[in-house]
């Protein structure tokens, strides 16, 4: 049984943390500064880990190779299975002309690419996180923003940062459910002080992704729009959390969004579309004419369409919206209507993972229940996205042949991609298994009343390794719980500050970063994405900070009291 020191090195905590954040100094280094591609720095990282892991914790090094096997596993599927089934969805449409069509009806809405951001990673984006989360927002939105023009960095660059207001509600509110579940405080508490946390990220995310379309010109021309879109999302995210339905609240939230854009739409035209538009087209232009790929990336980025006029009869329309529509009603279904998610719940499988299962206890010294493998075959969202793709086939009229080719091929281009994020949750178990997440976050819950500021961090860098929110929670919920308790703070604000703190990490995940190029068509070049988001990320958590720091103490009004 091997039971992890929390100081291994000297007894200090200090130290221990130093060593352990070894392994995630290693990835953002070689991504962010040597420029590594994805799959050598996770490749590079893991190694790291595994040293770590038996140098400095005495973890045998079989159990530092199967919880290693677990985390490629997990990898793999479930989260490699719905990306690559939500690039094939995506690949059916290109194959099938629809996609072409598709752009057609976004620009009837606007041909503006600043409101288009908001409109497809913001307003649809959330309500694809609110349904599968996962990735599957990332690599949809940034398919459809390269299919109506903007450039793979551009894209890339959108669809990560705008794939973070609805995080700590998405899938259902899954991170939130898991935080209440292992802390035992009531998730429905949890989820209305978040909605009092997120709504202040989501006002302003709109404004932001303006920013990075079109620059200070673009953000003077679409404020009003920006604002209105960002502050309709944010009273809906505070109002469902608090009032009506926790689980719902990014469905709630998105389709207030959505809706308001469509009506300001209706009564206001911003200015300066063309210019952007066209600066738009001269970016593309130069970055078909001198592409920097590397040699052997590839993609789901399509080609620059030409701008041009058709009739749009309903039929198109409906079948260009068939499979994003077909997509939002099966995950509804699946999620939303209590008989069939009990009954799909019932189908996953748990699987105690050969040789490591029984053999690992927590820091507190209990057995530990990381080491069951859930393969939830029918449940997950890859596979609802599978069955989106044969549909959208057969109403497409797409041969068996095309649905296998374009699969196999879909396959080959991700394969970089999935040894990526193989590799990243290689690293993210090791680094859990061992206790050297734990190590670091037990350090930064030692400073006492000022953890309060500093406890978004811990969710922070638990999405950064892991890529998900949930996971953040399920690793540092009970900690934040903890170290609340000892420092006289309110647990329920750390725990939600843990929530909070994840969704602007999720941006610079190694994981969603390779989802984003594999999408754009930028594989290998995670690194440059990398560098375009990390002070992004930085920015909103310093503000996530300062906002649950208030919290505690002049702003604790605003915290809700069981």
């Amino acid at each position: 049984m091997y039971t992890p020191d929390l100081a291994p090195i000297a007894g200090s905590l200090l130290w221990s943390s130093l060593v352990a954040l070894l392994p995630l100094v290693t990835i953002f280094v070689t991504l962010g500064a040597l420029r590594w591609k994805a799959h050598w720095a996770g490749l590079a990282a893991v190694v790291v880990a595994a040293l770590v892991a038996i140098a400095a914790y005495g973890m045998p090094i079989h159990l530092v190779g199967l919880s290693a096997t677990q985390g490629f596993a997990f990898g793999l599927f479930p989260i490699m299975w719905i990306v690559v089934n939500a690039i094939w969805l995506y690949e059916l449409t290109v194959r099938s002309g629809r996609f072409d069509d598709l752009r057609l009806v976004i620009d009837a809405i606007s041909d503006d690419p600043r409101v288009q951001a908001i409109i497809i990673a913001f307003c649809f984006g959330g309500l694809l996180e609110a349904l599968a989360g996962f990735g599957a927002p990332v690599a949809i939105t940034g398919v459809m923003l390269m299919a109506v023009g903007f450039t793979a960095m551009r894209a890339a660059s959108v669809v990560l940062i705008a794939n973070t207001a609805p995080v700590a509600f998405g899938a259902i509110a899954i991170p939130i459910i898991t935080a209440g579940n292992l802390t035992g405080i009531d998730y429905q508490h949890i989820g209305a002080i978040v909605g009092r946390q997120a709504p202040f990220l989501a006002l302003f995310v709109p404004l932001f992704l303006v920013l990075l379309v079109d620059g200070k010109r673009g953000v003077k021309q679409l404020w009003p729009l920006a604002l209105t879109v960002g502050g309709a999302f944010a009273v809906a995210q505070f109002v469902s959390s608090n009032w009506l339905s926790v689980e719902l609240t990014d469905i709630v939230a998105s389709l207030a969004g959505l809706a308001a854009a469509v009506l300001m739409l209706q009564v206001w035209k911003p200015q300066g579309g063309q210019d952007a538009l066209a600066k738009m087209q001269a970016e593309r232009e130069h970055e078909s004419a001198d592409p920097v790929t590397p040699d052997g990336a590839s993609g789901g980025g399509v080609a620059t369409a030409q701008r041009i006029s058709v009739a749009l009869t309903p039929a198109r329309v409906f079948l260009a919206l068939f499979p994003y529509l077909l997509v939002v009603a099966i995950f509804s279904v699946a999620k939303l209507w209590r008989p069939l998610s009990d009954w799909l719940s019932t189908t996953d499988v748990k699987i105690p993972w050969p040789g490591l299962d029984g053999n690992i206890s927590t820091a507190a010294g209990e057995l530990s229940t990381s080491t069951v493998y859930g393969f939830q075959w029918l449940s997950s969202p890859g596979t609802m996205l599978l069955i989106a793709g044969i549909v959208v086939a057969l109403v497409y009229k797409m041969s068996a042949a095309d649905m296998v080719g374009v699969y196999r091929e879909t396959l080959v281009k991700l394969r970089f991609a999935i040894l990526t994020v193989g590799f990243v949750l290689a690293l993210a178990y090791v680094m859990n298994q061992s206790g050297q997440t734990i190590t670091i976050g037990a350090w930064i819950a030692g400073t006492g009343a000022a953890f309060a500021f500093f406890s978004p961090i811990l969710g922070w860098l638990g999405t950064a390794v892991t890529g998900s929110d949930t996971s953040a929670n399920a690793l540092f919920a009970t900690l934040q719980q903890a170290a609340a308790e000892k420092a006289g703070l309110d647990p329920a604000l750390l725990v939600a500050a843990n929530t909070s703190g994840g969704v602007v990490g999720k941006m610079i995940s190694p994981q969603n970063l390779t989802i984003a190029a594999t999408a754009v068509g930028l594989v290998g070049r995670e690194s440059d994405i990398f560098r375009k988001v990390i002070w992004w990320s930085l920015g909103m958590l310093a503000a996530v900070c300062l906002l649950v720091g208030l919290q505690s103490t002049v702003l604790s009004w605003m915290v809700p009291t069981l």
